[in-house]
């Protein structure tokens, strides 16, 4: 069995990241190559990616950006090996190479799906603009195997995740979505309606790249109209509301008739609720509600005029 790293990548230095991980492949020879999928980043970064070519290593270009999809079903379709090691660019190994690229060896038997975690670092990040980054990854992110295979399908991700090759031609990435958000959700649910089970192992990558808060904060704003669309299109919209914990949320509001009242809110206190999460005071539980009244407020006006709001 042989296995392909694949990682997509936009305007993000990974040369660090390649060179050890080339280097833990010499040791570990399951796996065959490194893929870097380019996806529309300036040509400083391209030239620093092309810079990396080897014998075992090589970059895909997208002269325009494609989306976190499109660019890993790209990836998938040039890859040789019999396994494919998705992860992100933004990461750092929290040990060796070798000792990372071995503890996956176990895993590589036909029609599995592997999710290895996330980790965040212990202490805050110097820069206090990232806090709020720092604090949702460690609270809603960063679980234990153990924790994660009790739902093993909600909580698939791409982030550090082993696929058979085989499960991966079945069912692909769904490149409709350009935007970021969600696509993960989608993918996770997409395996149980296939009866594909996702199993959690504690190989954790160390998310690197954290975003600032205004940074973070649009990001979720994409996040939660990928949410929006997606239930739109989903045509068994009882099972996909049972699979993600913001529908079902959002369901119960509606139950009760709240749905309105939390849209009314986030409409008169959105850039108040912003200005408190912008800040070095930033609360999760204030984000985690800040992210409901939001959905609410789309649902709202996308039932009502079949757009969607620009926030």
């Amino acid at each position: 069995m042989t296995v392909s790293v694949l990682i997509p990548v936009n305007d993000y230095d990974i040369v660090a990241l390649v060179r050890s991980l080339r280097s833990g492949m010499e040791k570990v020879p399951e796996f065959c190559e490194i893929i870097i999928g380019d996806d529309g980043s300036s040509p400083e970064f391209r030239k620093k990616f092309k810079s990396l070519e080897d014998d075992r290593t090589r970059v895909i270009i997208s002269a325009k950006n494609i989306g976190r999809a499109a660019i890993r079903n790209k990836l998938a379709l040039e890859a040789k090996g019999d396994f494919l090691l998705f992860i992100d660019a933004d990461v750092m190994l929290p040990a060796t190479a070798e000792a990372y690229l071995t503890n996956w060896l176990p895993y590589l038997k036909p029609g599995k799906v592997i999710c290895g975690g996330i980790l965040y670092s212990q202490s805050k990040p110097g820069d206090p603009d990232k806090l709020l980054r720092w604090k949702y990854g460690r609270k809603k992110e960063q679980r234990k195997a153990a924790d994660r295979n009790k739902n093993p399908n909600n909580y698939f991700s791409t982030y550090n995740v082993l696929i058979d090759r085989s499960v991966f031609s079945k069912l692909r990435f769904n490149d409709e979505i350009r935007q970021y958000g969600f696509e993960d959700i989608l993918f996770g649910y997409q395996l149980m309606k296939a009866g594909i089970e996702v199993i959690h192992t504690d190989n954790e990558l160390v998310h690197e790249g954290l975003e600032t808060n205004a940074g973070f904060i649009n990001k979720t704003k994409l996040g939660i109209e990928n949410l929006s669309k997606l239930y739109d299109k989903v045509t068994d919209k009882k099972a996909f509301s049972s699979f993600v914990r913001m529908l079902k949320t959002y369901n119960l509001l509606s139950f009760f008739r709240l749905t309105l009242v939390l849209a009314g809110f986030f409409i008169r206190y959105r850039e108040r609720m912003e200005r408190r999460l912008d800040s070095s005071d930033a609360s999760v539980k204030l984000f985690s509600f800040y992210r409901i009244c939001m959905f609410c407020t789309y649902r709202e006006i996308h039932r009502r005029r079949n757009i969607m709001p620009v926030f």
